[in-house]
């Protein structure tokens, strides 16, 4: 099954929201959307994802020399993408509550 539009919505905002909180590579942050989050994800599903954020300015990457392996390439937000992250977090809070609404049965 394809993953739905609003799952696709909230990982860019848990990407966002984590590397800003410790910038990151991609294997480190697959374990921390499991360990932090509670969330597993494929590496299909975040790397292509960390690409178009790239892409779009909201990422920044640098490189840094690995003890046990070859350099990493290390995500970071950019100021970008901490304003995008802001609009997100926003507009998750009107669905949120949009939802809750709907859940207990309430109306405007």
């Amino acid at each position: 099954m394809a993953e739905s539009q609003l799952r696709k919505g909230a990982l860019e905002l848990i990407v966002l929201g984590l590397l800003a909180k410790q910038p990151s590579y991609g294997g480190e942050l697959l374990d921390r959307f499991d360990n932090e989050v509670g969330l597993l994800v494929s590496s299909g599903t975040v790397y292509p994802l960390l690409t178009r954020l790239r892409k779009a300015g909201a990422l920044t990457t640098r490189w840094e020399e690995s003890a046990v392996g070859p350099p990493r390439k290390i995500y970071e937000v950019t100021p970008a993408g901490l304003s995008q992250m802001a609009d997100l977090l926003r507009e998750w809070d009107r669905l949120d509550e949009a939802v809750n609404k709907v859940k207990k049965g309430g109306h405007r």
